[in-house]
């Protein structure tokens, strides 16, 4: 949530309202082009005990049926969110076995460096075993890399739906969900700023 934050508003709040799967879009100029993009901030994955078997709510599945391209997020400082990307993937290609979908790989808390569990050397790795794009960034201090990562993927898919001749993907029949809400997260950011005030206030 705190990459898609920094993306769409390129500022950090530390602590908001826990993952809600909220839709969010904006219009982007890519290559000279205007696009509308929708991001869908996807509720936490984890494997099941201690296998490497993920269980994915029917929300995910929805979104991995219309989404265009994919961003996966692991910390640096959490090995466990970095083994659930493989099993993520593979779940992916079981929906989509022939598609060529872009994919983005983030290693997220890059200005923790100390509480490093996952090294760059294994970012890397997963990205060219995936065939994505590898970006290490800080939500927390480097909107800039936050958003040329995203830039990067916005680019792809738009190549991607130009070279099909904006035709959608045969055989998948789901609808894309409607009613993007970005005042939402304007209200989520709105909430966040006032508790921290508020508490500021009282110490």
């Amino acid at each position: 949530t705190a990459l898609v934050v920094r993306f769409l508003t390129k500022r950090f709040i530390g602590d908001y309202e826990a993952n809600t799967g909220a839709l969010y879009s904006r219009k982007f100029t890519i290559d000279g082009e205007q696009i509308s993009l929708q991001v869908q901030d996807t509720p936490f994955v984890s494997l099941e005990d201690d296998t490497d078997s993920i269980c994915c709510q029917e929300q995910i599945n929805r979104s991995i049926y219309w989404a265009d391209g994919f961003v996966f997020v692991y910390s640096i400082t959490d090995y466990e969110s970095y083994r659930v990307i493989r099993p993520l993937h593979q779940h992916i290609r079981k929906i989509h076995p022939n598609a060529n979908i872009p994919l983005l790989l983030m290693a997220n808390k890059g200005d923790l460096l100390r509480a490093r569990q996952v090294s760059s050397k294994e970012g890397l790795q997963l990205a060219s075993e995936l065939g994505g794009t590898y970006y290490e960034v800080s939500a927390r201090e480097n909107c800039e890399g936050v958003h040329e990562a995203f830039q990067q993927l916005c680019q792809e898919v738009s190549r991607m739906i130009g070279s099909c001749n904006g035709e959608k993907r045969r055989g998948l029949h789901l609808v894309r969900p409607k009613s993007p809400n970005m005042q939402d997260l304007k209200r989520r950011l709105k909430q966040a700023l006032t508790s921290k005030g508020k508490s500021a206030t009282m110490l």
